[in-house]
């Protein structure tokens, strides 16, 4: 919805004060999946968006060459998907929802399907990669310290007909480092949000 690609069943979302719409120009979409086209570079997949968004060529090639600098896959812009670990190709399509300057980035579970190391990694570079792009992002993930690691607030939702059960900010401070995850402040917030989901039944006793 925030995306515009369903309308809301009740009330409105607005983004700067415009009306959602439909598909909003101002948003970027990070999937579970990369998503990536196996017969494209990992530049020309990224200068796809400016493609079909019909932007200037020459300043999105520029701007993509930066993204490129700043997730750290200079010297790859000219490989394939499939010559990329899990965690270079989540980066390139960060890269490509980047690309178009969205006022607002969504991401889908992007690091669900990275072993547990690759998704540390990933959320250090997704809070490096947010620092220097200064995008606002939304974020769905499962996983409860993913959440609190990467946020400012935390929005937990119930199950089935879904809808918001709880909204904690996150005090801790930036950069965070993952030696924070073994604090007692990062513990008390995660058993605070664990406890909604004992609550409605959704986890084991």
């Amino acid at each position: 919805m925030v995306g515009g690609l369903l309308p809301a069943t009740r009330g409105s979302i607005e983004i700067a004060g415009q009306r959602v719409d439909g598909p909003a120009a101002s948003i970027g979409i990070v999937f579970q999946s990369h998503v990536l086209l196996a017969w494209r570079t990992v530049l020309e997949n990224i200068m796809l968006q400016v493609e079909v968004r019909k932007l200037p060529y020459k300043s999105g090639l520029a701007h993509a060459r930066e993204l490129i600098e700043m997730v750290g896959l200079a010297g790859f812009e000219n490989k394939f998907p499939w010559q990329l670990s899990g965690g270079m190709q989540q980066r390139a399509s960060i890269c490509r929802a980047l690309v178009h300057d969205p006022a607002i980035l969504l991401m889908d579970e992007p690091f669900g399907a990275l072993d547990a190391m690759t998704r540390e990694k990933m959320n250090l570079e997704l809070q490096r990669i947010w620092a220097a792009a200064k995008k606002t992002v939304l974020l769905i993930t499962h996983s409860i310290p993913e959440s609190i690691f990467l946020s400012d607030r935390v929005l937990v939702m119930s199950e089935r007909p879904g809808s918001i059960a709880a909204v904690y900010d996150i005090p801790l401070p930036r950069p965070r480092t993952l030696a924070m995850m073994g604090s007692e402040q990062f513990g008390a917030l995660a058993q605070m949000i664990r406890a909604h989901f004992y609550a409605q039944g959704s986890l084991d006793a």
